[in-house]
């Protein structure tokens, strides 16, 4: 339970007992508590409001207790099933029933349909009545709602009578095993042996046991089951795609690593980061290509080429693959032509400015250099 009030001195049964060696069990005001109030007798009785999940509101009336049901916002409530036993009919039910198209489940809950039924009071509702709570509440037949209308008076009647003693509930309902929800090693099962699982239905969590309670109708169509076995394709779907695409930019980021290292051991630019740059790579005429030049080379590609033939190869074969591997060596597999010694010497000789002579009418100090 989210909210309650707690009266000093005095252990409510709808609440787990403070141990008395817990500090809590004498400490006053408790913890969570939003305001306390306190009579004129002496000694005074004092209690205090406790909501550590602050979803309750409080409002200050001035009315008498018996008349305070009328008074807004309890009057917008529906019926409650123990004290308006002559509104909450099985003929009310089934007018409320038919004019909504909900979750059985939800219209449970909402206050504004009946009052006082929280969440696992709803669920114990419809296992008791063998309705599957995501069932659209107007597909329910006679004698679903005749069911339903009896279980609803009997849990709550039940609760009631025992103050939310749980352990005065009875062993076969829900309530005494449906705790176990992201417990390590929980089994969902009843003491039949039925096991029952939980569903998200109108954003709240929902016991069911579905051997009891089976659909018979059209059922929400935004209901996400909680233990993963629906769409669990989808989201298999979604993970492939999502590490393909992770492992084409790492594989992408490997072979740009790889070209610049080769650029940087040529003292060439590195090529722009594109995945279209190894088809545009052009070899320059200076190197023989009476071959085929190879073409830029995948890692899968430098891999089978590493390995050993097993059928053997013909001697035109042998040269070819030569050439290509020549080619191959003098590009560094890049696309980008290495000159040999020879080449680079005689682009060296070029490349020094060469001094004439001065003619004797020139200016002293004045040269010129031939290229």
């Amino acid at each position: 339970m989210a909210g309650w009030f707690k009266i000093r001195n005095v252990e409510t049964a709808y609440y787990k007992p403070s141990k008395p060696s817990s500090p809590s069990a004498s400490d006053w005001p408790p913890k969570y508590w939003k305001f306390t109030l306190a009579t004129n007798e002496s000694p005074p009785t004092e209690a205090a409001f406790i909501d550590y999940r602050r979803f309750a509101r409080i409002r200050l009336i001035e009315s008498a207790g018996e008349e305070m049901r009328y008074i807004s916002p309890l009057k917008e409530n529906g019926p409650d099933p123990v004290i308006d036993k002559d509104v909450l009919t099985e003929e009310w039910l089934v007018e409320k029933l038919g004019t909504k198209k909900i979750p059985v489940k939800a219209l449970l809950l909402d206050q504004a349909n009946i009052s006082g039924i929280g969440n696992w009071v709803g669920d114990e509702i419809l296992y008791s009545a063998r309705i599957h709570p995501e069932q659209y509440s107007n597909t329910l037949t006679r004698l679903q709602i005749t069911q339903l209308h009896t279980a609803i008076h009997y849990v709550c009647g039940l609760a009631v009578s025992t103050l939310s003693d749980s352990s005065q509930f009875p062993k076969e309902w829900l309530f005494k095993h449906r705790w176990v929800k992201g417990k390590k090693g929980a089994v969902n099962k009843l003491p039949s042996g039925e096991k029952f699982v939980f569903l998200t239905v109108g954003g709240r969590t929902s016991a069911v046991v579905p051997s009891v309670q089976k659909k018979t109708g059209p059922v929400a169509g935004d209901v996400k089951e909680e233990d993963g076995r629906e769409g669990e394709d989808d989201k298999k779907k979604v993970k492939g795609n999502k590490r393909a695409k992770k492992a084409d930019m790492v594989e992408e980021e490997e072979e740009e690593e790889e070209e610049e290292e080769e650029a940087k051991e040529l003292d060439t630019p590195a090529p722009l980061p594109s995945r279209k740059r190894k088809a545009n790579a052009t070899i320059p005429k200076s190197i023989d290509t009476t071959t085929s030049p190879a073409a830029p080379t995948s890692k899968k590609q430098k891999a089978s080429s590493s390995r050993p033939s097993t059928n053997g190869t013909t001697p035109s074969k042998a040269k070819a693959s030569s050439s290509k591997a020549e080619v191959k060596a003098r590009t560094n597999g890049t696309g980008t032509a290495r000159a040999t010694p020879k080449e680079k010497q005689t682009r060296s000789k070029a490349a020094t400015p060469r001094e004439t002579k001065v003619d004797e009418g020139e200016a002293p100090g004045r040269r010129r250099s031939a290229r």
